[in-house]
């Protein structure tokens, strides 16, 4: 059966002009001008689909996220929870870089009880939006996780790495490890694991990518609270792709 909740939410979220918006305007501040990777709607569809696989995985496999454990509430509120994260957790880039995760939970406010002003009610509207705003702030290096939902979107934020969409900021059109390495990826997948509930797959065209997995996932899955869940499994490429044809210092 399908998940009533989540399937309105998305087509609120579709239709929100302030959001389509926002995430325009957080990718002129991250693309525009600071020469930085995608943050926008492309981003915000990418982390949605691997936090939500993540989390109906753990579900499966027994794990009870936040708003089921603490509140009662049904596993489809989760999902509700995670989307609507992976949705907002990036709006304060259109604000500042620095910063911009609490930038993000500052501006959230009034975007999140519009879509869900009709689907909830008091209290546990207010319960989903403390929810919602504790998974986006979780993405942040400075924020440890308190719940499944906030560890999935946390994992997910970092998996936005194939070719040329690394999470690593690096200048464009320079050439060093963090320009080489975001091209050194070709595809991420998320699925069900046999050891742990989840396995990521990540396959690499050149051995430098290692340097986006080693730098940035190793750490988010750390400091997730679902690192005793997860595998990471890297396929490195027999014959290496040339990215770099040469270099004069």
């Amino acid at each position: 059966m399908g998940n009533a909740r989540l399937s309105a939410v998305l087509e609120r979220i579709n239709e929100d002009e302030e959001l389509k918006a926002l995430w325009k305007a957080s990718n002129i501040n991250a693309i525009d001008r600071l020469g930085y990777s995608d943050h926008g709607s492309t981003h915000v569809r990418i982390v949605a689909r691997n936090a939500l696989k993540m989390l109906r995985l753990l579900m499966n496999a027994g794990k009870q996220p936040g708003v089921v454990f603490n509140y009662g509430l049904a596993p489809d509120d989760a999902e509700v929870v995670v989307v609507l994260a992976s949705a907002l957790h990036d709006i304060g880039l259109s604000v500042h870089r620095s910063n911009h995760d609490e930038f993000s939970i500052m501006i959230s406010g009034p975007i999140l009880r519009r879509i869900l002003t009709g689907l909830y009610e008091e209290p546990t509207l207010t319960y989903m939006m403390a929810e919602v705003q504790h998974a986006m702030i979780s993405h942040h290096e400075g924020f440890v996780p308190y719940t499944i939902e906030g560890g999935v979107v946390r994992v997910a934020d970092a998996l936005d790495m194939e070719k040329g969409r690394a999470r690593i900021p690096f200048a464009s059109g320079s050439i060093n490890i963090h320009s080489v390495s975001a091209l050194a990826i070709d595809k991420v997948r998320v699925s069900k694991g046999t050891e742990r509930p989840v396995l990521i797959d990540i396959i690499m065209n050149n051995s430098a990518g290692i340097f986006q997995v080693d730098e940035l996932l190793k750490e988010k899955i750390a400091r997730s609270g679902l690192r005793d869940l997860i595998i990471v499994e890297v396929k490195m490429p027999e014959a290496e792709s040339g990215i770099v044809k040469g270099l004069r210092l």
